[in-house]
């Protein structure tokens, strides 16, 4: 097989000389003196090992191998300038794709939003949506099968980073006909455990996070119900079955109806919430915008809820 070294300046020079048939044209086209395109003309073809030009004191013609180098060196340029556009596109944010992890809670609270404001700034950029929980986050940020995710907790791993973004607050939800309901003034959780609670699985952060608290409080916390999906815990809150305990993000989730929020008691709970990434891997273009607007929207709802 032969192997030559041959720049796309090579190929211009090639193409041009089988366009115009004329070393004087084709040199002004590619912005050489005919004695420099001659001589590359003349390497081209040793290094390839084949005659691309029959020359007389007339014309310059292609010979049968000419032919058939023009045709690929042409799909090689056109191959090369798509390249060149793709890169320019991508880093212009014209083209590319992000794809995000995301707690639940927030996957259905701030990316809509987020997300909507993205795709009308980049309208090319595809954006994809995985809502997992923070365990299995980490493990598709390290798989290198998300750009990032956005967590309630630090994975604490020499391969991530971790940023934190805001704290989320806990409230207490319960029907507006609940004892609880009339209230003056925030109430102690530890305070709210004679009530039945509906709360997430033990692998949630939010029941996590509640858990903590109760822990250090010598306390143990023991729902009636332990449901996946905040929706569901709504329900069955409106229906009197119950309390619950849950971050802003979460109550933003739910709808009103006949539903009352409480303040817990300082300290009270919150729930860390923040963006983890590879630690040393690039990111693209797009991956860095899409995290500037999610810094800049939490940074908001972080100010208006303070």
């Amino acid at each position: 097989m032969v192997e030559a070294n041959l720049s796309t300046k090579d190929l211009r020079a090639v193409v041009a000389l089988s366009q115009t048939k004329s070393f004087g044209q084709a040199a002004l086209l590619v912005h050489l003196s005919q004695s420099a395109l001659s001589a590359l003309i003349a390497r081209v073809e040793a290094q390839i090992g084949a005659r691309l030009f029959e020359r007389t004191t007339r014309a310059v013609e292609l010979t049968d191998a000419g032919h058939v180098f023009i045709a690929h060196a042409q799909e090689i340029l056109r191959d090369t300038q798509r390249a060149l556009q793709a890169v320019t596109d991508t880093v212009q944010l014209r083209t590319g794709s992000v794809t995000v992890a995301a707690l639940p809670s927030l996957a259905a609270s701030l990316l809509p939003k987020v997300f909507a404001e993205f795709t009308r700034i980049h309208p090319g950029v595809r954006l994809s949506l995985l809502d997992t929980l923070s365990g299995p986050a980490f493990d598709l940020v390290r798989d290198g099968k998300v750009d990032f995710a956005l967590t309630a907790a630090d994975p604490k791993q020499e391969d991530l980073a971790y940023e934190q973004l805001m704290e989320d607050q806990f409230f207490l939800i319960c029907p507006d006909d609940h004892p609880l309901s009339k209230q003056a003034g925030p109430v102690a959780i530890e305070n709210t455990l004679d009530y039945p609670h509906v709360s997430m699985p033990s692998s949630a952060s939010v029941r996590q996070y509640i858990d903590a608290d109760l822990h250090s409080k010598g306390l143990y916390f023991a729902p009636v119900f332990e449901v996946d999906h905040i929706a569901t815990i709504g329900a069955l809150v409106s229906a009197g079955l119950g309390i619950s305990a849950l971050p802003e993000t979460a109550v933003s989730l739910l709808q009103a109806g006949r539903l009352v929020q409480i303040p817990l008691s300082p300290p009270g709970i919150q729930r860390p919430l923040g963006m983890v990434m590879r630690r040393h891997a690039p990111r693209s273009s797009a991956a860095k915008a899409l995290e500037a607007l999610i810094r800049a929207s939490l940074h908001n709802l972080a100010f208006h809820s303070s």
